[in-house]
This record gives C-alpha cells, structure tokens and sequence, in this order.
C-alpha cells in the first residue's frame, strides 16, 4: 500500500490497486478564515486569530486528484470536506466521484451538494474488490463534536489497513485493534481542543495505548499542523514520542510525504 500525506486528515491511499482520497480538505491558505470570523468561537483565546489551513497543499488540487478512484469523508466537519457557507461541501471535487461516507445524513449533505455517487459505509462494504468496514469513533473526551468514524481496508494482496479518524483512544478503538489486529494504522493526533467539547483527536499518550495494543503495526501520525486548535505539532509529537521510547514502527510523514507499507 502506498499512503500520502496531503495535508491535515487528507491522505491519498493507493492499496490493491486502487486510489482513496480521504478527508479531501482541498482550500487554500488561510481561505477558511480563523475562529474569530464564525460563531463558532470555542478555541482558546490564542488560538482565535489563526487563519486555516495553516498551511498550503503541497501540490495543486488537479495533482491531489489525478488518478483517483474513490473519496472516502470520515465526517462532514469544515477541516475534512471543503464546507461552503450555505452548507454545500467538496467544492473541488468531482461530482461524479465516487463518495463513502459513514451515515444517511452525511449522505443527504452530499447529495444536495450535487454528488451523485454515494454510498454508505458499513460492516460489510466493499469497493473495487476491497473489503471497507466503518469502525466506531469518539470525536471528544468531553462531549463528541458530531459523529466521526473510521474506515478498516483488506484485501488478500494486502497487508490491514486501519485509519482510525478523529477519535480519542477509548473502547471503540480497543475493540477495533482486537478484533481486526491491523498491520498499518494511521492516527489523527494533533489533540485539537474545543472548550465544552475537550480534546477532539489523539494525543501522545492515546498513541502509546495504540502502540501497546499493536506492538508490531505500522503507525502513522496525521492531522498535524493545519488546524488553529491544535495543541501538538509534529516537532512536539516528536519529542513526546521520543520521552515514551515510542521509536520502532512510528511515521510522521511531512505534507506530500509518502509511506509504502
């Protein structure tokens, strides 16, 4: 399998064959404008004024795109689909793309943003002959910011694939790891805060529960850098990982990075 790093969420996943673009937050620089701009002020103050993405995409939007086969939209929040004002998402997407999304109603948003192509992720979903099965999420250690799940891809020819999405290490993921045992597993761990929400995604610590219940998985750490919200930065997810010993089988990939697995 191959997995690229675009930027935030956003990873092109090239396994047995075929090309998922997941979580295809595609705006510019700064485009979304910061916390300050929308009601929705529940960041710390420092954080208020921070414009996002943080930072551009490594490549143009046409590169990101080339060559895939399918999108996959873990959750319709505004840093995982371009998200208009009047609610519409993936604005630079294809509309005859292939979409797999993880309920009805994120269905239904996609569908009034005009995609005609899209389909409900469950236990037993496939695409191109691989095998999708929807895993839990819990997308706050306070009150879950929406509903959030993550995606398990296998296939004979490959090794197990699990992108957790945005969730906090509990017994979700537990049971997840348990029962699926996966080879790869990518990790959204910047621990983005929302006050009344608490910590939204994984942190270093919710990584060391990953790596005790998979000692031998490849894990890869993403959602890093692009979010005002954040409270660890890949140099700090360095560090922390470097302290707990996490060293053996540990990616950070840069944006437009790849792993090959």
């Amino acid at each position: 399998m191959r997995i690229e790093q675009i930027r935030n969420a956003t990873l092109r996943v090239t396994f047995a064959g075929t090309t998922f673009l997941i979580d295809p937050w595609l705006a510019g620089k700064g485009s979304m404008g910061c916390f300050a701009d929308t009601p929705f002020q529940v960041c710390h103050p420092e954080q208020k004024t921070i414009p996002m993405p943080i930072h551009d995409l490594p490549m143009t939007r046409e590169e990101v795109l080339k060559g895939v086969d399918a999108c996959i939209i873990t959750h319709v929040h505004p840093d995982h689909i371009d998200m208009a004002q009047d609610g519409t998402v993936g604005a630079y997407l294809p509309k005859d793309m292939p979409c797999l999304v993880q309920s009805s109603e994120d269905a239904e948003v996609l569908a009034r943003s005009g995609f005609a192509r899209v389909d409900v992720l469950g236990s037993s979903s496939s695409f191109a002959g691989i095998a999708l099965t929807r895993t839990p999420g819990c997308h706050g250690t306070i009150v879950p910011c929406g509903p959030s799940c993550g995606v398990l891809f296998s296939h004979p020819e490959e090794k197990t694939l699990y992108v957790a999405g945005d969730t906090i290490w509990y017994e979700g993921v537990a049971d997840t790891l348990q029962r699926f045992a996966p080879d790869v597993i990518v990790l959204n761990a910047c621990a983005a805060e929302l006050v009344g929400f608490g910590r939204l995604i994984m942190d270093d610590q919710d990584v060391a529960m990953v790596r005790k219940a998979c000692p031998e998985a490849e894990i890869v750490i993403s959602h890093m850098d692009n979010v005002a919200h954040a409270s660890i930065t890949r140099a700090d997810m360095k560090e922390r990982l470097n302290r707990l010993g996490l060293h053996e089988k540990m990616h950070m990939p840069e944006d437009g990075e790849v792993c090959t697995f």
